[in-house]
């Protein structure tokens, strides 16, 4: 989605070929795992994934799964350089040598073949479904300790991968009410389950848990067996509910099952093989890449191959540091020349994968992708010659579409440090500093009162340009699910108690201002935004405009305004 909704925003058409009938992937309503990204303040990752959830909190406050699939179907089905094709998938793909002319899929739903054609293809299909239709190299399993010299990897070599999840969903009802198992499902009890749900502790906290720990398939083959494997984890997640519900280890009498996924959420299989394989090593080190063009911050999270059947920790934390960059080396093909990709198949070790494979990581290499594709139509080149010559191009477009890179500030315009900025309140000259977001020990917004004005005066435009605005979003938000728990809104919950909050537009987000546009020959015309609630705000201004002031006259609940950049370029 990220991929696609970048390079047609930038002016590629593009076509969106997609198996299932919804968009999000893990996230949708067909698997409903929730996204998660960096770890730690301030990491929040902006760009399309902050669009998607900012939209998400105003149109869905009580985060129905329903209403985020249209949020997210909304985005591409009506992005006007983008053809949605459902329902489809990849089956063939025709070749010139080591270059990709068309691929053929089936849509199911309408019984026909679709041909596309294109100059460059950017596969984000999790499984690398071109991988083997085209000859591109790939990697599959667990490399052996001494390839890389990970420490985290196993001594040898072999072909297993994380697994896959059928997830549940639980509600709680204001009476009592009884689930009755089917006879194939699996039995479980407090000795079958060890380091998943413990009585003694999660005898009251239980639904705090997303039960991501049902995972089987690391054993098999991740994607040939994947309909094997989705019987056995039914078994699985209704077993698992029953020991919950019926034991009498846990508080569950008004607890009733909601949901649950009977398609898998899968981890790993292929990863491709790029101009440069992510390690532990690269993770570990911060990944201070000359080619940076996205982040990640999760630790490394490798769960056991054999899932909920090894008796040992389904899973172990390797640390990691937030965040750490990804290199655009690691998301095109090192054999296929007009291949890109983004995901969980991005070239890397398995053990670097298991943190660059969380999903709001993935949608920040989609977005790189993405624009990666517009840039080699644009200069009508291959993605390895991106790197080559137009690296710094595709990250200033990505720090302008508000992806956070680290290690990096975005260079205000020229126009704008010769422009004349008064503002009350704080130092005005924040606005051009380049940081769009808060470090640990510096405030990077400026911050004022709702009134107040921002005026930026500068020389006659003799040129249309473009006002881009950046307002404070609030990064670290957090809000109450109910009880005693906190989830991120980012942008779904898993359980649904009670005492379920809905969530709310931060109210740190300036919601109405007035753009005036002051023309030389004395012209006034202003721009009335009433119900702003996106952190990135851009418009096109006209030439013959010498003034601009943005008058902040209300937010979604702070006391004060804050707005990190103002940019006019």
């Amino acid at each position: 989605m990220c991929a696609a909704i970048a390079a047609a925003r930038n002016g590629s058409k593009t076509v969106l070929i997609q198996d299932r009938p919804v968009l999000g992937g893990n996230a949708s309503s067909e698997v409903r795992m929730w996204i998660r990204g960096s770890h730690g303040e301030n990491n929040r990752e902006t760009g399309l994934l902050e669009e998607f959830a900012l939209e998400n909190i105003y149109r869905n406050p009580t985060l129905n799964f329903s209403i985020w699939d249209s949020v997210l179907y909304e985005k591409v089905r009506f992005e006007p350089n983008i053809d949605l094709i459902l329902n489809c998938s990849v089956c063939e793909a025709e070749m010139d040598g080591n270059h990709i002319i068309a691929v053929s899929g089936w849509q199911t739903t309408t019984q026909t073949w679709h041909y596309v054609t294109a100059d460059i293809f950017a596969d984000c299909s999790g499984d690398s479904v071109l991988a083997p239709l085209t000859g591109a190299e790939f990697r599959m399993g667990r490399e052996g300790r001494d390839e890389f010299g990970e420490d985290i990897a196993p001594a040898e070599s072999d072909n297993r991968t994380m697994g896959m999840s059928c997830l549940i969903q639980a509600r709680e009802t204001p009476g009592k009410s009884i689930y009755t198992p089917p006879v194939w499902a699996n039995r479980y009890d407090k000795d079958s389950l060890p380091f998943r749900l413990i009585p003694e502790r999660d005898r009251k906290n239980w639904h705090d848990t997303n039960f991501w720990w049902m995972e089987l398939g690391g054993m098999q083959d991740s994607i040939h067996d994947t309909e094997e494997l989705r019987d056995q984890l039914l078994k699985v997640a209704f077993g698992v509910w029953d020991f919950i519900k019926n034991s009498g280890c846990f508080e569950a009498d008004n607890w009733e099952l909601d949901w649950v996924g009977f398609l898998p959420g899968k981890r790993e299989s292929r990863r491709y093989v790029g101009a440069h394989i992510v390690t532990q090593h690269d993770v570990r080190t911060g990944g201070h890449f000359d080619d940076l063009i996205a982040y990640g911050g999760w630790k490394m999270d490798d769960h056991h191959p054999a899932g909920i059947e090894t008796s040992e920790q389904p899973t172990i934390f390797h640390p990691a540091p937030a965040p750490f960059g990804l290199p655009y080396r690691c998301i095109y093909s090192k054999n296929i020349d007009n291949l890109l990709f983004a995901g969980r198949n991005i070239s890397t070790t398995h053990s670097a994968l298991s943190s660059t494979r969380v999903m709001a990581t993935c949608g920040t290499l989609g977005q790189a992708a993405g624009t990666a594709a517009w840039l080699c139509k644009k200069y009508r080149t291959l993605p390895r010659d991106i790197y080559s010559s137009h690296i710094r191009e595709l990250q200033t477009i990505l720090m302008d579409d508000d992806c956070y890179l680290p290690f990096h500030k975005r260079e205000a315009s020229s126009l704008m440090k010769a422009a004349t900025i008064h503002a009350p309140g704080s130092n005005p000259e924040i606005l051009l500093d380049g940081m769009e977001r808060n470090e640990a020990e510096h405030c990077h917004f400026w911050s004022g009162k709702p009134g107040d004005t921002i005026k930026i005066s500068f020389e006659q435009l003799t040129q249309s340009k473009t006002l881009r605005i950046v307002f404070d979003s609030d990064l670290n938000r957090e809000c109450y699910s109910g009880h005693d728990s906190k989830i991120r809104t980012y942008p779904m919950a898993c359980n649904i108690d009670a005492g379920f909050m809905p969530v709310s537009v931060p109210g740190t987000i300036v919601r109405q201002f007035d753009v005036t546009l002051h023309g030389e020959d004395g012209t006034c015309d202003t721009i009335r935004v009433d119900n702003n609630y996106q952190r990135l705000w851009k418009m096109e201004i006209p030439a013959g405009i010498s003034v601009v002031d943005i008058a902040l006259k209300g937010t979604w609940g702070s006391k004060s305004v804050q707005v990190y950049s103002v940019d006019i370029y």
